[in-house]
């Protein structure tokens, strides 16, 4: 059944967790050091060789990883051991089309799944309920994470995955579901659907793990009225492993980070520093137990703070503030990443000029997503091709990019407002981060 029922890890004493932080640390960097040359080649760029690692306190010492590298090694650079000792993949998307590829062992999926573990039997979950697991499946990480983790804990699990509503809420009420698991928007909608059918009294549900996009505490509220539940956060990237990364505990203020498999800090953006607790920056991530894909100094771009405040759950493991934003552009929009460097990539492929906008909005509980592109001026010259067979193929070539449908608006040219500093490329209308 794994481990991942560790009081004695998860409410260990704060220098007993850095002990074990610091001895796994250790161990790690001399692990990636000697087994990924892009480590081997950037430490020894900057002069840093494992022995002058002894501890957490050395981890600044260390240089950043980006996104960019990820992509940049793409797909077998950061890969720690044979590819024949790995037994998964997952994958998130790229700002240009290309793939982050992230590699598992079957120790990485157990403690993935055992993180996923703690989370469930943190809003409450274990043997006997039924958990309902609606988000994706297949190379997204939402739906395997937490579908092993229900497994872990004993839940009877009910692996929906996203979409069809009426067979979710048939399964929902017909077997029972107690814990919930999707992205806030879609359990909104969920909520939404089940009231407007009358269908309140006959669901069983006592809590949500909800994760994958930005909410705020307003949607919180809104979906605990709709479906009766405690609704709780949860946080994870597929560079990292995926959910379960950290996540709230019923005293909702801020997610627990598994500290005894990934070593937070918070730093200053712009310039790499790194800032003491309560200070709000970016989150970077180090894995401390991976080995198939280990990341060190990972930086994330999502902007929060850490505290070791006294929580009443009783576990000691550092909390990190709900995400209050970006370092970078990148914008979540139903549940997926999306960059405009990706949109500008198919614009300027279909031979549009950079003149255009991005305007996401969420109406009721969805996002919406529309593109408004100019067209040159030798395209406005050429009446044989239609607006509407203009729009049509950027928005196929956009769901073949993202995943995900996007309005496109094709306008005359100079109709979209020129800046005379940095060009305003998206309005996010959505209140995300409050």
């Amino acid at each position: 059944m794994g481990n991942y029922y560790q009081p004695e890890i998860e409410t260990m004493p704060v220098e007993q967790i850095l002990a074990l932080q610091s001895e796994r640390l250790i161990k790690q960097v001399r692990y990636v050091y000697d087994h990924v040359k892009f480590y081997h080649d950037k430490m020894d760029e900057i002069g840093v060789m494992p022995d002058d690692i002894h501890g957490v306190e050395d981890l600044h010492k260390l240089p950043f990883i980006t996104k960019d590298d990820l992509r940049d090694q793409y797909p077998y650079g950061l890969l720690a051991v044979p590819l024949t000792d790995c037994v998964r993949i997952q994958s998130t998307s790229g700002t240009t089309g290309r793939r982050v590829v992230a590699f598992y062992t079957q120790e990485d999926i157990d403690i993935w799944e055992d993180c996923c573990a703690r989370a469930v039997m943190a809003a409450g979950g274990g043997k006997g309920d039924v958990c309902h697991v609606c988000y994706g499946y297949g190379l997204f990480t939402g739906g395997p994470g937490l579908n092993g983790g229900s497994h872990k804990v004993g839940c009877l699990t009910l692996p929906m995955s996203s979409g069809n509503t009426d067979r979710q809420i048939q399964f929902m009420t017909d077997l029972g579901s107690t814990i919930l698991c999707c992205t806030p928007s879609y359990a909104a909608n969920l909520g939404e659907a089940i009231q407007e059918r009358g269908l309140k009294d006959k669901i069983k549900l006592k809590a949500g793990i909800f994760g994958a996009e930005p909410w705020t505490e307003k949607m919180r509220q809104n979906i605990e009225e709709l479906l009766g539940i405690k609704a709780y956060d949860i946080y994870g990237l597929t560079e990292i492993s995926g959910p379960g990364v950290s996540f709230e505990c019923e005293e909702q203020q801020g997610m627990h980070i598994q500290e005894d498999h990934f070593i937070p800090e918070i730093i200053n953006p712009d310039t790499g520093e790194v800032l003491p607790e309560g200070e709000i920056g970016e989150l970077v991530f180090t894995c401390i137990t991976k080995k198939a894909f280990p990341l060190l100094r990972y930086r994330t771009r999502d902007l929060c703070y850490l505290t070791r405040k006294k929580c009443s759950c009783g576990r000691t493991h550092i909390r990190m503030h709900k995400p209050m934003g970006r370092s970078d552009d990148m914008m979540v929009v139903k549940g997926v990443n999306v960059w405009p460097s990706q949109i500008e990539t198919v614009l300027l492929n279909r031979g549009y000029q950079s003149n255009y906008q991005i305007l996401v909005d969420r109406v009721g509980n969805n996002d919406t997503i529309e593109v408004q592109v100019e067209l040159t001026p030798e395209m406005a010259a050429n009446p044989s091709v239609t607006t509407a067979e203009r729009e049509k193929k950027i928005v196929s070539d956009l769901k073949s990019m993202l995943g995900i449908r996007v309005d496109v608006k094709v306008v005359e040219p100079k109709t979209i407002a020129r800046s005379e500093g940095k060009a305003v490329r998206v309005i996010d209308k959505r209140d995300l981060y409050k």
